[in-house]
């Protein structure tokens, strides 16, 4: 299993974070050992003085597939879910004005939240679907899918260019604004049209 993530793929948390709009998809990847177990809580790691959440919808892949056309993406996945790419924002940073990857900033143990999935039959329209995340029971983040420089199959077509995508892939599509910083005690909740996929709570 691998996690795919996608960067900068909508424009106000692009704009939210001063960075330059690509003109493809940034794709960075997390290892397996990023993934947080269900039900375990969220431990801000000792290198980070900046921890922020960002929520992102979730694509799970079902087959094998290379060089996928756009056309025939949506034949790859199923289901649905919503998810948090954690971000060590100080170490990202610090990474980024040295022009190093971002592995340190991104892929540390827990710092991706799977949530729930849900079969993506359950909606009309994958490409205009609401999605938000609570901190202490106040929203923090709402996005839509139709918001995205880049859609679903698009993002499928894209990476499969580069990497063979297996069963079990994750596929993370990237944040709106409202990105922020976690501190201990802190709870956090995403949904998906009106469906909590996820909670979690931060030490």
């Amino acid at each position: 299993m691998k996690i795919i993530c996608i960067g900068r793929n909508y424009t106000d948390h692009i704009k939210e974070l001063d960075n330059e709009r690509p003109t493809e998809p940034v794709i960075f990847i997390k290892p397996d050992s990023a993934v947080l177990p269900k039900e375990q809580d969220f431990y801000i790691p000792e290198f980070s003085n900046d921890l922020h959440y960002e929520v992102e919808v979730l694509i799970k892949i079902k087959k094998v597939g290379k060089h996928i056309k756009a056309k025939f993406a949506h034949s790859y996945y199923d289901e649905i879910g919503l998810g948090i790419d954690f971000t060590a924002r100080d170490v990202q940073t610090a990474l980024k004005n040295k022009g190093l990857p971002w592995e340190k900033a991104k892929g540390f143990d827990g710092s991706a939240v799977i949530g729930n999935w849900l079969d993506k039959t359950k909606f009309k329209d994958l490409n205009n679907l609401e999605f938000s995340l609570s901190k202490n029971d106040k929203i923090v983040q709402k996005g839509n899918t139709k918001l995205m420089l880049w859609k679903i199959d698009e993002l499928i077509a894209y990476v499969s260019t580069f990497f063979m995508l297996k069963k079990g892939d994750v596929l993370f599509t990237g944040t709106p604004s409202g990105v922020g910083k976690v501190e201990p005690n802190d709870y956090l909740a995403g949904e998906l049209q009106g469906h909590q996929l996820f909670s979690v709570k931060i030490k």
